[in-house]
């Protein structure tokens, strides 16, 4: 039986709901403690055998530690672009940032010596609004006006990622994927998403969705 991770993870599907059908699992190679994250979802631990992973598109995950605390984690978000509303965006990617931010502080984690890496943000969804350059761009601006220095970022191009981080070292692994059927998977994957978080600030409902 798999011991349940000791990381903090905070998530809006069901574990059923995700393509491997578990968000955790061992890996038998290394036997690390592997976490899914996906879109929506924040994941924050203080154990070096614990390992965050996602695949992005126009997606961004921000990977922000505390190498003093020795404690770090991970998040996983889009931007809505509903409309011309520049705010609802930026709800949506503040919320994001603050919640992964906050559990690292809860742990132990102190704001003058936080450093991030931000990954994601391919243009993987047809659209002239370029939304990964906007998610990326937002990620960026936000850890600067917040004082957090940016410690490497892997972001743009076209090309889906897959990511591993692990929060406690604040080692990371990236992997383009160039293949026909990964972009496609990924793209229909974060469209999906995309239009089931605009489709409330369409609609003009105020509802926090996280």
């Amino acid at each position: 039986m798999v011991e349940a991770a000791k990381g903090t993870y905070h998530h809006k599907r069901s574990p059923d709901d995700y393509f491997d059908g578990s968000r955790r699992y061992v890996e038998k190679q290394t036997g690390v403690m592997v976490v899914n994250v996906h879109a929506g979802d924040c994941f924050v631990t203080d154990d070096a055998n614990e390992v965050a992973a996602t695949v992005l598109g126009s997606c961004i995950s921000a990977c922000i530690r505390d190498p003093i605390a020795k404690v770090g984690g991970m998040n996983h978000f889009l931007l809505p672009q509903s409309g011309d509303s520049q705010a609802d965006s930026a709800r949506f990617g503040a919320f994001a940032m603050e919640q992964l931010i906050n559990e690292i502080f809860k742990r132990g984690g102190m704001r003058d010596r936080l450093e991030a890496k931000l990954f994601g943000g391919g243009n993987v969804i047809k659209s002239s609004a370029l939304i990964g350059d906007k998610n990326a761009n937002f990620a960026i601006e936000y850890l600067k006006r917040e004082g957090i220095k940016l410690a490497g970022k892997d972001v743009g191009d076209v090309w889906p990622r897959k990511v591993r981080y692990c929060p406690v070292s604040g080692k990371a692994m990236i992997r383009k994927l160039q293949r026909d059927d990964d972009y496609r998977n990924v793209a229909r994957e974060e469209e999906g998403y995309r239009r089931t978080i605009i489709r409330p600030l369409v609609a003009g409902n105020d509802v926090d969705l996280f």
